[in-house]
């Protein structure tokens, strides 16, 4: 990590500008540098690689991350106090800092750098899941993501087959990347604390990423699934055509959502892709 030398600290920086978080936004700040460097180690290897971060915030991991050798952090706010605190920062590091004022989801990352991209982000809670899935919509464009949220979001993403966590959320991560906890914390290393704790996920994209049609045929396939979990399969995907799905599959339709592998998710998307294919 490269030293950040003259910078105001963050605690004075958020008293200069009044920024109270605000719970309509999700925001929940970290300001131990401990915390925050070891987040952006946790991203692995940043050396020439194009950051995105999303609500930063007081500017706390931007810091972090503008300590790698990062080609460039692009920071992504819509929360115009925030921004302040950010455009003051890219004083600074005019070259390597970048602010976007704007609803992350509403906006294409891809658009705002070029690769190799990755994502590190302290998510804001109430956007955070959406957020991901639109980025797992786009494998192809991320190298690595490196996100904050809920621990309770963490264990869904990186849920086994059989567990209480398991779900849609976590067919959708797995079937797209490799997913781990790297770090969890207590909700005492934010300002204000946070009610649960939090965790860090790496999310890392498979090297072959289904076509856009695909992954939406996985979305109906999961969303009809674990819509309705205490039905079997043959119930639940009844919308679906779900007995032609299961035959055509091999799955027995008396199974029940949160016991199919991903390969066998897998298998019901493209049935239903080529199904809907036919008409």
């Amino acid at each position: 990590m490269t030293s950040l030398t003259g910078l105001e600290s963050l605690k004075d920086v958020i008293s200069r500008h009044g920024l109270d978080a605000r719970k309509a936004l999700g925001q929940h700040f970290l300001l131990d540098p401990d915390i925050t460097n070891r987040i952006a180690a946790l991203a692995g290897t940043l050396d020439g690689r194009h950051v995105v971060e999303v609500g930063p915030g007081p500017g706390g991991l931007t810091r972090a991350l503008l300590g790698t050798k990062a080609a460039s952090v692009t920071a992504v706010e819509v929360d115009p106090r925030a921004a302040e605190i950010i455009r003051e920062l890219i004083a600074f590091y005019p070259d390597r800092l970048t602010l976007v004022e704007a609803d992350a989801l509403k906006q294409d990352l891809t658009t705002l750098c070029p690769a190799p991209r990755h994502i590190v982000a302290n998510l804001p809670y109430n956007v955070a899941t959406p957020l991901l899935v639109g980025w797992l919509r786009q494998g192809n464009a991320w190298e690595r993501l490196t996100l904050m949220f809920q621990l309770e979001v963490v264990e869904r993403i990186c849920a086994q087959p059989g567990s209480s966590h398991y779900g849609r959320l976590g067919v959708l991560a797995q079937w797209c990347a490799q997913c781990a906890i790297v770090m969890k914390l207590p909700p005492g290393a934010f300002s204000p604390p946070p009610a649960v704790w939090s965790a860090v996920v790496s999310i890392t994209p498979h090297a072959e990423q289904p076509e856009p049609a695909l992954f939406k045929a996985m979305e109906r396939v999961t969303a009809a699934a674990f819509g309705q979990r205490r039905k079997m399969l043959r119930g639940s995907l009844k919308g679906l055509h779900g007995e032609r799905l299961l035959a055509e599959t091999g799955i027995d339709g008396t199974r029940r959502a949160e016991t199919l592998t991903i390969a066998e998710f897998d298998s019901l998307a493209r049935a239903h892709l080529a199904l809907s294919a036919k008409g």
